[in-house]
């Protein structure tokens, strides 16, 4: 016996197909209550449109007919068809934690799957947190067994605890993180000119002890280290090194190119994976480990402004058999805002953090759909069976829908 699927406009025809018998049934992909369709073509001509120094990659684009509350009021938001099988028959979304001013929710969100807890960090250089040059910003999480337990709620904050993570001996302002053989790997970005970005790990169990995997390349200091992947099947470490933490005024002038480095901790090599970009800040592979995908947030260089020219882009690249990357390929353009952390279902479908939420596109590079918060996410991860933990620097969100990440288990 095999199925097949048919896309019939938002139903899907399923022909269940034996030597005797032929049943056509049809499941039917309804609208979630939470979700809502934005006709692309009602925005194909726009009465007016202004220069961009009044709308740029700064603003949320609010679509004809709609407004920010109508847009926010149902988070989900189709472009195509295909979202509605991500979102699954009932997505919801609960804010479960919030900060009046402090970015607590910032970057390197990472499910451990044995406790069943989600970590991540706080922005490094804000000045609302005074986090980079005199302090570091600090590693946080929560235990998703609390957050399920009020994910049918719409704003759950003080609800769920955020706990802090007292690494020893602490990682110094973090940003990337990832799981890696049964612990986490952290890209520190460094603290002013005498200590240096690392790769560190840390026991995610207490004590949080930790260790320092690498921090130079052949003794010169990294610029600032960000986001962080392992390859499914060399199981190298892959990272970027980027400028930003000069850019936010808490780093010295880079001595090296904005790069994704491969290292491979077993043998202590490290080579360079790619380079050729403004500003490289998210890193992810595809679930069969073929393709990686890099965003570059050239046109947002840290404290000193916007350049809209310069690119807001996710590029994929072949991976090859010895873990090279090759064929650089423009995925995206994102607006508004820029994409930061990226991440891949299971199916291979694309998400980002960028300027209005969560993004989502198809294989192929398509558009179809986003999880709207109004305002910028950095970060996110896949959690448990059919989560999504999403920072947004003041507030943290939970998304329930149908799509699993695409987990390397041997990590976990």
């Amino acid at each position: 016996m095999f199925s097949s699927l048919l896309p019939t406009g938002r139903s899907l025809l399923l022909l269940l197909v034996s030597e005797q018998l032929v049943v056509p049934t049809v499941w039917s992909f309804q609208t979630p209550s939470h979700a809502q369709i934005i006709d692309q073509k009602s925005f194909n001509v726009l009465s007016v449109t202004k220069p961009a120094t009044e709308v740029n990659g700064t603003n949320v684009f609010i679509p004809p007919g709609s407004t920010l509350e109508s847009l926010l009021e149902r988070p989900f938001h189709v472009y195509d068809d295909e979202f509605l099988e991500i979102l699954g028959e009932k997505p919801h979304l609960t804010r479960i934690a919030h900060s009046s001013k402090d970015p607590l929710f910032h970057e390197a969100v990472v499910w451990y799957q044995k406790s069943n807890e989600v970590f991540f960090v706080q922005n490094a250089g804000s000045p609302d947190a005074g986090t980079g040059l005199n302090k570091s910003a600090i590693i946080e999480k929560v235990d998703l067994a609390e957050v399920a337990a009020v994910s049918n709620l719409t704003n759950a904050v003080g609800r769920v605890k955020v706990q802090t993570v007292p690494s020893s001996p602490m990682v110094i302002n973090p940003n990337g993180g990832t799981n890696f053989r049964g612990q986490i790997v952290y890209g520190g970005e460094g603290q002013g000119s005498n200590t240096g970005p690392a790769l560190w790990i840390m026991n995610p169990k207490p004590p949080y002890n930790t260790t320092i995997l690498l921090n130079n390349y052949f003794g010169r200091q990294f610029n600032s280290l960000n986001d962080i992947a392992v390859h499914l099947a060399n199981k190298d470490i892959y990272f970027i090194d980027v400028t930003y933490g000069y850019l936010q005024d808490f780093r010295p002038a880079p001595g090296l190119p904005n790069q994704v480095y491969r290292f491979n901790p077993d043998t202590g090599a490290v080579t360079v994976a790619a380079d050729g970009f403004y500003l490289p800040n998210g890193l992810t592979f595809s679930p069969n480990g073929e393709y990686a995908y890099v965003t570059d947030t050239g046109s947002a260089p840290g404290f000193y402004g916007y350049d809209y020219t310069r690119p807001a882009t996710i590029y994929r690249f072949d991976v090859a058999e010895d873990g090279t990357f090759e064929n650089r390929k423009t995925f995206a353009f994102v607006s508004p805002g820029i994409p930061d952390g990226i991440n891949c279902d299971s199916k291979g479908n694309v998400y980002a953090g960028t300027g209005d939420g969560v993004q989502v596109w198809n294989p192929s590079g398509k558009l179809i759909g986003k999880i709207f918060l109004g305002t910028t996410s950095a970060s996110f991860n896949f959690v448990g069976n059919g989560g999504i933990i999403i920072a947004a620097e003041t507030d943290l969100y939970y998304a329930t829908v149908a799509a699993h990440g695409a987990y390397i288990e041997s990590e976990m």
